[in-house]
């Protein structure tokens, strides 16, 4: 089991503060076993198991919860007087009204909530409402590439476990189904998807139309780092039989966003310093759920697949990342830290075709600022073009 430190310390570092601690990523990213992994760290460091309140609203005996009344006194009859109370909800989306019961349960002064849920729309304006000033949201990725190649023990031929990664993707239960037999991942895989399709999309939106929906999210699949809009989405699928209105492509898409499916990286004017609001690109949140659905032919975008883990890893490392607009062209990633400081990313498969490495340079040639930019590549060689650091991508990755 992978400890996933990066989220663990910010859990500990918001232990007993006066903030509800909201836990949002797809599902099986691994957010209740960062719960019981938290829950471990509090028994360790002297909290008694009396005072730690787990329910896991998926399973099928805790339905009795389902109602935010029930929950709630539940909740409050448990506690342990005069000592903290670590309390733990894990899919809490599934509670009516869940926002009643956590905040009747936050206004407790010995009480330390935790919850998680998959589907953004938990965190709608009611609950941003009610809960105004006093949350906090952990957001959770699958696993980094270290992460990976510590679950899958696959250290010794790094360029190997990348492909692995790049093919299989980051599900933690991937990595250890891949372990022991690759075969299943592809089965877990599509369940997974069907799961978060029906379940965190169809059902909560209420959709009726299964095959468009499909239909759209295998255009935004295949589509991987590439501008798009919902009118081109559905001038697409309509000039190919598949009749659909740009209203419910961006219904969809919305839908997609909420279930942590598709990551949107808008566009920044890097002359005019301003966001732009038309055609986005979208990002995924595993590479290995667009091979289960694009089969061998998505590996081929292996350029696009590379980009896609490296804007994931950013956001991993606290960053808001945009895509630059340059004054004729693009840079493919523009990096803020919390801090405020300011870095450039492009990325490429191989620069070792003069060509290619000439196009990539151009891009940061029209930047006329001297933050960091960086070049990262496949390729063992990590030169500087003039304060333009080339490196190496799973080295990027493993620092």
């Amino acid at each position: 089991m992978i400890k996933r430190e990066q989220y663990l310390n910010k859990l500990t570092a918001y232990k007993d503060q006066t903030l509800i601690k909201i836990i949002t990523g797809v599902r099986r990213c691994g957010k209740s076993t960062l719960m019981e992994l938290f829950a471990k760290e509090l028994r360790k460091s002297g909290i008694l198991q009396n005072q730690i309140h787990s329910i896991n609203f998926e399973a099928p005996e805790n339905e009795q919860y389902n109602n935010w009344r029930t929950l709630y006194t539940h909740l409050n009859d448990c506690l342990v007087p005069d000592k903290m109370n670590y309390i733990f909800l894990d899919e809490i989306q599934n509670v009516q009204e869940f926002e009643r019961a956590v905040d009747g349960l936050y206004i407790k002064k010995n009480v330390d909530l935790y919850i998680t849920g998959s589907n953004a729309h938990f965190l709608s304006s009611e609950l941003a409402t009610l809960l105004s000033g006093r949350y906090v949201e952990i957001s959770m990725l699958p696993l980094s590439f270290k992460e990976f190649i510590t679950l899958a023990e696959a250290k010794s031929d790094l360029q190997k476990s990348f492909i692995d990664y790049l093919q299989y993707g980051s599900f933690p239960q991937v990595a250890s189904l891949f372990r022991n037999d690759s075969s299943v991942v592809r089965d877990y895989l599509q369940s997974l998807y069907d799961t978060v399709l029906i379940k965190d999309i169809m059902s909560r939106r209420q959709f009726k139309d299964l095959t468009r929906l499909k239909e759209v999210l295998y255009y935004t699949f295949d589509a991987v780092g590439t501008q798009l809009s919902s009118n081109n989405i559905a001038n697409a699928l309509t000039d190919d039989g598949k009749n659909i209105s740009n209203h419910t492509v961006d219904l969809y898409l919305e839908a997609f966003i909420e279930a942590f499916f598709l990551y949107p990286a808008k566009r920044f004017d890097l002359k005019g310093k301003a966001t732009l609001r038309t055609k986005p690109k979208f990002y995924l949140v595993d590479t290995g759920l667009r091979n289960m659905l694009l089969g061998r032919e998505g590996l081929a975008d292996r350029g696009r697949l590379l980009e896609n883990i490296i804007y994931l890893e950013l956001l991993r490392r606290g960053n808001d990342v945009w895509v630059g607009k340059t004054v004729s062209g693009e840079i493919d990633f523009v990096a803020k830290n919390q801090e405020g400081y300011i870095e450039y990313y492009q990325v490429a498969w191989s620069v070792r075709d003069d060509k290619t490495l000439n196009r990539e340079l151009e891009a940061f040639n029209q930047i006329k600022d001297h933050n960091p930019k960086y070049l990262l590549t496949l390729d063992p060689e990590e030169p500087t073009y003039n304060g333009i650091r080339q490196i190496n991508a799973l080295n990027w990755l493993l620092s």
